[in-house]
């Protein structure tokens, strides 16, 4: 950790750097400093995961962007959409636009992409009255926490993402991918190592990624994957049963196993979601926070909310998988 920069740690919450004393809530303060200790924020975020920014004073989307333009170098796309999301321009967006009884379980962003962002940043413009904290773990300590077999399997064989584009659940293939064409679509998966197909007006993919990567910095290997976040397990019984009666099992909009087609059983989700659960770290969105996250070190969620709540995001420092040799078949050091 670099000295300039004081980072708090606990057991629960993500590693915090309060501005309240630096910036006195004043945004040009905010920006002077985030301006002044970029290079010490980047070294604590390659040691910690993600950082969470108190008192950090951001009023509107305007200087969240501001802000973002700070701490990132380059602004990355969003690709393959899988989730609801308000664009509001200049780059910004809603976190989501899922209900706010839903959970999202711990997740990489773009984990199934040849191309993903490096690093998020979120901004809290209003806070919900309770709950709705942007939870994050370190996949560094998933990938040590989780059983062997499991770390083994997935660094042989990988893992498949099977998608099925339907138009009244999840997001149409339209919206997906930014087109009305499909063969922009194909050319799309064709360029990006996907497999897709079309029955009628409805298109069905697949792709196999590696689960665990090295950071491209770092080397460090770390759990990063959607194997078990779209893992037909993931669901709620009562909703798994209705998908499967619609839609049959090769019907669901999101499916995943090995890389080799064996089943990801619901006893291996169950220990990946506990590691997860145990690396989680969680705290209260106020409002003008914000929270940077390495999407390579470190996952993130959101905890279901009552009321209002307004959190945009930002993606930056696109990472190529290319760059991210994945782990061969060996047991991680304990």
């Amino acid at each position: 950790m670099t000295e300039s920069v004081h980072v708090r740690i606990d057991r629960t919450h993500p590693p915090t750097i309060d501005l309240s004393a630096v910036c006195r809530g004043e945004f040009a303060a905010t920006v002077d400093w985030l301006s002044e200790h970029r290079r010490a924020i980047d070294a604590a975020l390659t040691e910690h995961g993600a950082l969470y920014f108190a008192h950090a004073g951001i009023r509107d989307r305007a200087d969240f962007a501001a802000l973002r333009d700070i701490l990132f170098d380059r602004l990355a796309a969003y690709r393959e959409k899988a989730t609801p999301r308000t664009d509001f321009g200049a780059d910004v967006f809603s976190s989501t636009d899922l209900p706010p009884a839903q959970e999202i379980r711990q997740h990489n962003e773009n984990s199934y992409t040849l191309v993903f962002p490096g690093k998020l940043l979120f901004g809290c413009l209003t806070a919900p009255e309770s709950g709705g904290a942007t939870t994050v773990a370190d996949v560094r300590s998933v990938l040590t926490a989780l059983p062997i077999p499991i770390v083994d399997r997935m660094a042989e064989a990988g893992w498949r993402l099977t998608r099925n584009y339907h138009e009244l659940v999840g997001l149409p293939w339209r919206t997906a991918f930014g087109t009305e064409r499909r063969s922009d679509v194909e050319d799309y998966c064709t360029a990006n190592a996907v497999d897709c197909s079309w029955t009628h007006d409805s298109l069905h993919t697949e792709q196999v990624r590696p689960g665990i990567i090295r950071h491209p910095c770092t080397d460090q290997p770390v759990w990063f994957n959607h194997a078990s976040f779209w893992s037909e397990w993931a669901l709620e019984p009562e909703i798994r049963e209705v998908l499967v009666t619609e839609f049959g099992r090769s019907g669901l909009p999101f499916a995943t196993s090995y890389g080799d087609g064996a089943d990801l059983i619901e006893a291996e989700v169950a220990d990946i979601n506990t590691a997860y659960d145990r690396a989680t770290r969680r705290r209260p969105w106020a409002r003008g926070d914000l929270l940077l996250v390495d999407n390579l070190l470190s996952s993130h969620g959101r905890d279901p909310f009552v009321g209002a709540r307004d959190i945009v995001v930002a993606m930056g420092e696109p990472v190529a998988l290319a760059d991210c040799a994945p782990l061969g078949p060996t047991v991680v050091t304990r």
